[in-house]
């Protein structure tokens, strides 16, 4: 499960805390090879928006229930200038759609 496998949710928890549904991304890859990278984020993106939107989500997970929901990309990789901005803009179109975008680095 990874950001090159764009047909699955990799993780899904609940943040109590933040009384919210947390949908996970696990990306390995470097982004030094952006244009592949940048195609393979975007379309595993699209695809965790229509598993919320079309209501999988719910069916899968009842307890998503009224809960807010987050999309967490936990990336291997710093980002570079490009991937940021790529994730920025990714941010405020899934918030216009009333979700949350969030990243963070976990080097190893």
């Amino acid at each position: 499960m990874s950001v090159d496998n764009p047909r699955v949710v990799d993780f899904i928890a609940v943040d109590h805390e933040a009384n919210a549904i947390v949908l996970t991304i696990a990306d390995h890859l470097p982004w030094e090879a952006d244009a592949g990278h940048f195609a393979a984020l975007q379309e595993k993106l699209n695809v965790y928006l229509a598993f919320i939107e079309s209501g999988e989500l719910l069916a899968a997970y009842p307890e998503a229930a009224g809960r807010k929901v987050r999309i967490a990309l936990m990336h291997r990789a710093p980002l570079t200038v490009g991937a940021l901005r790529l994730l920025e803009s990714a941010r405020a179109i899934i918030t216009e759609a009333g979700f949350d975008l969030t990243w963070q680095h976990l080097p190893g």
